[in-house]
C-alpha cells in the first residue's frame, strides 16, 4: 500500500457509463489552474434527483464525476480572488459561473456556464461527491457562510431549496396563496417549505411514497397520495372545488401517472386542471432530456418513452388565463435571501435529508435513493484537514474503493 502526497488523491463518486452503474475511484487531486480559482476541501455533499438522471443514463455519455451540492473549507485560492481566504467555510453552488450577465439565446441550458457532475456536455467532468474540487470564477461561484450550524443546515443552499424557491417564484406565488407541490421530493419539499415560510395559506403535497408525504406533513403541508382516493386532481378539486392558485411541478418529464406508470404529460395535465384561473404554474421538474443527448442518452430516454414534445391541454391553461414558466434553478437572485433566512434561524432546511451515508457506500445510497427508500441523502466528504488525512491507495491501483464498480 502506498500513501497519496499533499498534493496526491482523493475519492471521487463516477459514473461508468452504464446504466444503474455508480462507483468510488481513486482519482488525482484537483489544482489551481487559473488565477481566479479556488481549492475546497468538501465536508459534505449531496445525492440530487437530478443524478438520477445521470444513473438512468439520460445525461452525458461517457463517464464522468458526479454531483453538484456540496459544502466546504477553502484550501487555497488563485492570486486573482479577491473576496474569499484559506480556511473560509462556503457552500459550493450547483453552477460555477464567471459573474458577467450574458442574454441566452442558445437551448444548450449550460451555454456560458459550467455545472458539476453532469458531464461534458452539460457541463463539466467533475464532480462534486468527492473530497476536493477546483471551484473556477470562485467570487462569483461560492457563498460563505458562518462556521455554526451542521453542514446539512447549508447543503440545500446549493440546489434544492434555491430550485423549489425559484419554480414558487415562477407560479406568481403571493402571500396568501393556495399552492399544490407535485413531488415530495428534495426540490419539491423545499418548493414546499418556501411556501410556508412566505406566508402561503395552504399547501398541498402530492407523492405517493408514505415517507415523503409524512415529511410533508411533519413541515404543516396537506399530503395527497395520488395512487388513493383518485388522481390528485380529484382528491384537491373534491375539497376545494375552485382548485388553488399556485401550482408547481417539481417532478418532471419521467413523472408517474397514478398507475405508477411513466407519462411525460400527466403531471402538467394535472396541475392544468387544479390551478384556478388567473393562476400560476411554476416548473422546476427537467424536461430536457432531449436537447443534448445522443447515443445511450437517446435510448435511455426513448425506454422511458420521453420524446423531444409532448402534448399539453392548451385550450383549457388558455381559457383560464395561466402564467406558466419553468427554467434552471435561479441561483444568483435568491440564494443571498435563503441564506439569511438560515442565518437568522427562520429557515431550517436539514430536515430534507433522510440519511447520511459515507462516500465509500455511495453506490449502496444511490440503489435506495432510485427506489425511494431516502428521501435525500448525505454524503460524508473529507472532515478533516488535508495534513491530517493522508489517503492509502489500495494496492496502487485507481479502481474504485468496493473492488468493483456497483450497479443498481
Amino acid at each position: 500500500m502506498a500513501s497519496s502526497s499533499k498534493a496526491g488523491f482523493m475519492r471521487a463518486v463516477q459514473w461508468e457509463g452504464e446504466i444503474g452503474d455508480m462507483s468510488v475511484n481513486i482519482v488525482a487531486r484537483p489544482k489551481i489552474i487559473a488565477p481566479e480559482d479556488a481549492l475546497v476541501r468538501i465536508t459534505s455533499s449531496a445525492i440530487c434527483g437530478s443524478d438520477l438522471h445521470i444513473y438512468h443514463g439520460l445525461f452525458g455519455s461517457t463517464p464522468h464525476g458526479v454531483g453538484h451540492e456540496a459544502v466546504g473549507i477553502i484550501e487555497e485560492v488563485g492570486p486573482a480572488v479577491d473576496f474569499y481566504k484559506r480556511g473560509d467555510r462556503v457552500v459550493i453552488v450547483c453552477v460555477a459561473e464567471d459573474g458577467h450577465l450574458v442574454s441566452k439565446t442558445s437551448l444548450q441550458p449550460f451555454d456560458g456556464l459550467i455545472g458539476y457532475g453532469l458531464g461534458s456536455e452539460f457541463g463539466t467532468d467533475d464532480g462534486l461527491q468527492t473530497e476536493f474540487v477546483r471551484v473556477p470564477w470562485a467570487d462569483s461561484s461560492l457563498v460563505k457562510i458562518p462556521s455554526t450550524l451542521e453542514d446539512k443546515e447549508w447543503l440545500p443552499l446549493a440546489d434544492v431549496f434555491p430550485t423549489g424557491w425559484s419554480a414558487l417564484n415562477r407560479s406568481g406565488f403571493q402571500a396568501g396563496d393556495t399552492v399544490a407541490v407535485f413531488g415530495a421530493g428534495g426540490v419539491g419539499l423545499m418548493c414546499a417549505y418556501s411556501a410556508i415560510i412566505r406566508g402561503a395559506s395552504l399547501v398541498y403535497v402530492i407523492d405517493h411514497v408514505p415517507a415523503r408525504l409524512g415529511q410533508a406533513a411533519a413541515i404543516g403541508a396537506m399530503p395527497i397520495n395520488f395512487t388513493r382516493g383518485g388522481k390528485a386532481s380529484e382528491q384537491i378539486l373534491a375539497l376545494r372545488p375552485g382548485g388553488v392558485k399556485r401550482c408547481v411541478d417539481c417532478v418532471g418529464e419521467v413523472g408517474l401517472n397514478d398507475e405508477l406508470k411513466h407519462q411525460q404529460d400527466y403531471i402538467l395535465r394535472e396541475a392544468v386542471k387544479i390551478t384556478s384561473a388567473g393562476g400560476g404554474i411554476g416548473i422546476a421538474g427537467i424536461y430536457m432530456s432531449a436537447l443534448a443527448n445522443n447515443g445511450q442518452g437517446t435510448e435511455a430516454a426513448e425506454k422511458l418513452g420521453l420524446k423531444a414534445e409532448i402534448s399539453f391541454p392548451i385550450a383549457e391553461a388558455w381559457f383560464k388565463g395561466l402564467q406558466i414558466q419553468g427554467g434552471l434553478v435561479d441561483i444568483k437572485d435568491n440564494v443571498p435571501a435563503i441564506a439569511e433566512l438560515i442565518k437568522n434561524g427562520r429557515a431550517r432546511p436539514g430536515f430534507v435529508f433522510s440519511s447520511e451515508y459515507s462516500l465509500e457506500d455511495a453506490p449502496l445510497a444511490y440503489r435506495r435513493f432510485e427506489k425511494w427508500e431516502e428521501t435525500k441523502i448525505q454524503l460524508k466528504g473529507n472532515r478533516k484537514h488535508t495534513e491530517e488525512n493522508a489517503l492509502e491507495i489500495r494496492n496502487g491501483s485507481g479502481s474504485g474503493l468496493n473492488g468493483a464498480s456497483n450497479g443498481a
